[in-house]
């Protein structure tokens, strides 16, 4: 069996789009991206869900806790699961809140900085390097209740894709753009509609059995 590692933030854990903080719903297994790939690709996998709602690239939020870095928990996380075959990095929506001031560049650099951990980790089979598809989120479509916390964050976002892409080509790691399959929902610009949630664990489901198949 070949064990594939997801690793995200609210949309990998499943956050259903909020119209109101006190409501934070989680959607069901049968609708989120990993658990939907994991059904496509079959028993001959095995897809671990490590989503956590508020989780950057590597930037520690002073406000919300610094525990939400990426990469103050993505080794432990990668020994604890370990062998992984494969890792599935979606981060850096998160990375473009207002208080962090970060740009295009900067969240990709996060990016890079999580692939280099994966990579040196020797958490794959035999102590191997886990293959990696970087995956950049879909750009943030009009704000609502994040409005002011994702101040500024619309044409940072679209402008991910390009600089991710050449972070995946420099670590000869794989990439998936999300933008090209899913939107961010229209109830809160950050979020995945169910719908999505299900194209974008197709999409990454036909690219793991390119590379693992």
């Amino acid at each position: 069996m070949k064990t594939v590692l997801c690793f995200g933030d609210s949309n990998t854990w499943g956050a259903v789009p909020l119209v109101s903080f006190a409501e934070i719903r989680r959607y069901g297994p049968d609708v989120r991206w990993g658990s939907v790939m994991r059904s496509v690709l079959g028993p001959e996998y095995w897809v671990v869900e490590e989503g956590l709602s508020g989780r950057t690239t590597v930037w520690p939020d002073p406000i919300e806790g610094e525990y939400r870095s990426g990469k103050s928990y993505l080794l432990p996380c990668l020994e604890s699961h370990s062998p992984i075959d494969l890792v599935v990095p979606l981060l850096g929506t998160n990375d473009l809140k207002h208080k962090f001031g970060l740009s295009a560049w900067d969240i990709a650099q996060g990016a890079a900085t999580l692939i280099d951990v994966i990579q040196r980790s020797g958490s794959g089979p035999g102590n191997s390097a886990p293959k990696v598809l970087l995956v950049c989120p879909p750009p943030v479509a009009k704000l609502t209740l994040f409005a002011d916390m994702f101040a500024g964050s619309i044409e940072k976002s679209r402008e991910m894709a390009v600089h991710y892409a050449k972070v995946a080509t420099e670590r000869h790691a794989d990439f998936l753009d999300a933008g090209q399959h899913i939107v961010s929902s229209e109830i809160d610009g950050i979020h995945f509609d169910a719908a999505e949630q299900q194209k974008l664990g197709r999409a990454a489901a036909d690219k793991v059995k390119v590379m693992l198949g």
